[in-house]
Parts: structure tokens; sequence; C-alpha cells
């Protein structure tokens, strides 16, 4: 094959349009992948609608991406062409800045680079990447399932490792949908005592069916009330996209809690009186890097984690990203690409 297919984006705030390209070489520290399946986050609207600075068009948006190598670009160590892999929104780092040697490469001084946003990501049939953001992928994960995990799962999955939180303590999921399914199934996994928090009781049946030990309905119940009556979260993980809705829990953290903020609302108001009686905190965490997400599939292999998606090929791109932006998707979408 010299040809590859991608759905672009010609321009800031303009619908999908699919294209027929060369296929490009790998330069430097780059491969290239032949992608077998790619997700369809809320993230994605950053590079339709234009949302952060400097993006330049045409471009290809996805970051949870999912394929083999098929090209190695020159000095690439370690991997190989066939070498299953992933790609997330973490898109590489140099290694040697003070950052990187400090074990912070999500920001590396040299390589601030986004899959799907500052480069071409994952609504294609094929992608270049940099082989410092390359993710090992285990050979018996599907990757139509395993794509959100790149980015919904690590997400979590790095919160709830960072939240201070041990076994048996009380942890809260705050929002069941894209990421929060998939948070419920970690806390429990992790050995949290897991309450899922959510407006209705339409979603408690699936909450408790993966892993929650208990259900606070936000719309019926004060959540933070709630919570405290528990004897106060230890971590609430804010996967939910209404600050409004984060306000609101945030008193039900408990002495020493953290709340660990994973959803974009922009600004926060939180009582600054209740988080210093409490020596409580709010804190935002970033999805992570390759190694994280490697720990993220290795783990959800070990514990059967696994994302609940609705699938769309990749010529359907629109609808498959029309529909992630409705809400209505239970609950991740995935482009089916490749085999």
């Amino acid at each position: 094959m010299t040809m590859m297919r991608a759905m672009i984006v010609p321009e800031a705030g303009a619908g999908f349009r699919i294209e027929e390209r060369n296929l490009p070489d790998p330069g430097r520290h780059e491969v290239r992948i032949r992608i077998h399946a790619c997700g369809v986050c809320h993230s994605d609207s950053l590079t339709v609608g234009g949302l952060i600075p400097g993006i330049s068009y045409p471009r290809i948006p996805g970051h949870e991406v999912i394929g083999v190598i098929d090209a190695l670009g020159s000095d690439v160590d370690g991997w190989n062409v066939g070498h299953r892999v992933g790609v997330g929104w973490f898109g590489g780092s140099c290694g040697y800045c003070g950052h990187c040697r400090r074990g912070d490469a999500f920001v590396c001084d040299n390589i601030q680079s986004i899959t799907g946003v500052t480069r071409d990501g994952g609504y294609a049939t094929h992608m270049l990447a940099l082989a410092s953001a390359l993710v090992h992928v285990p050979s018996t994960l599907d990757p139509v399932e395993s794509a959100p995990l790149l980015c919904a799962g690590i997400t979590t999955f790095n919160a709830l490792r960072n939240c201070g939180a041990k076994p048996g303590d009380l942890v809260a999921i705050h929002g069941v949908g894209g990421l929060g399914h998939l948070g419920v199934q970690y806390a429990a996994r992790q050995g949290f005592r897991t309450v899922a928090v959510n407006r209705g009781r339409d979603k408690e049946a699936l909450a408790r069916s993966l892993g929650a030990h208990d259900y606070i309905d936000s719309g019926a119940n004060d959540p933070a009330k709630a919570l405290s009556a528990m004897g106060g979260a230890k971590a609430i993980i804010a996967t939910v996209t209404s600050a409004e809705a984060m306000q609101a829990i945030s008193g039900g953290l408990g002495v020493n809690g953290t709340m660990m903020v994973i959803g974009a609302v922009g600004n926060l108001t939180v009582n600054s009186l209740d988080l210093l009686g409490k020596r409580a905190s709010v804190r935002g965490w970033y999805s992570g890097t390759a190694i994280d997400s490697e720990d993220t599939l290795a783990f959800s292999q070990l514990n059967g984690i696994a994302s609940m998606n609705e699938i769309f090929p990749l010529d359907q791109a629109q609808a498959a990203y029309d529909r992630m932006m409705s809400g209505q998707a239970r609950f991740r979408v995935v482009l089916k690409i490749g085999a």
C-alpha cells in the first residue's frame, strides 16, 4: 500500500472530510503505525473547534490509537516492524531535559506534542508517532475494546493510584459516564470501598455490576452530606464536566482527603474553610505518559476491565464524533479501522 485514508478537520469549526494521501515516511525517532482502532474522545473537540491556540490545519484528530508498526525511521531503538503498539494523548518526550530526568516527561521542555492536536492522530489508516510515545499492547487485548483505555482508562487509573487512598479507604467516583464507568472498575479492583455518584438512579444497577459497593443519587441527595455520613471520602475522582457538580460534592472529602479533578470545567470554586478544617485538597491530574498507559493496559488485562463502546467505521467518523458529543453514547465511541 502506498496510499492512506484519513478523516481530516480542514479548519477550525469545520466538519470532517475524508482524504486520500501518500503514505508518510517516518522521520528520525519516529515510527509509522497501521491503525486498527481509534477511540473518539471529548478532547477531540479541542481540535475540531480550534480551542487550543496554534493548532495548524488540516489536522487529523484521535489520541486513543492501537495498531502495529509497519515502518521505522532512523535512530529508533527497542521497536520493530510488526510490534503491536498504542499511542495516547502523550505525544512523546526528549528524555534528557530536567523534567524528563525527574520523571515528569509529560511537561518535557523540548517536545510539547499532543497526539491528534499538535500532530496528526488516529482517525486514519496510518499515522506517525515518536518512539517515546509508544505503548506496548498485549497481544490478547482486543484493539477496539482497548483503545479507550489509552485516554479514559489511563486518566482514571492513574488518578486513582496517585490519589493517596489505600485499600479499604472510601473512594467516590463522581459521574458514571465515559470516564466514570472505567473508574468504578479500577477503584473496586484496587481494593477501595467504591461509591458511585451520579444524577438519577438509572445507572445504579450498572455501577454496582461494575463493582461499586454503594451508590449516591446526587439529584435526590446532597452528595457531600451523603459521603460525610459514610465517614468522608479519602478521594473523590471528579469525572464530570460541571463545575457546579464538583463544587457540590467537594464538601464530602474526609480528613486528609483529595479531590482529583480529571473533568475539564474551567474555573472551580471550593470552600477554603472546609479544606483547611480537614487538611483536604483539590488536585488536577494529567492523564499520564506512555509507561502509565502500559501499566493501565496490564492492570486491565489482569483484572478483566474493559470499556463499553459503540463502534463505527472510519468513513463514519462524523457520525461517531456527533454521537460522542451528544452525550448519549454508552459509554465510549470507537472507530474500527483495520484488522
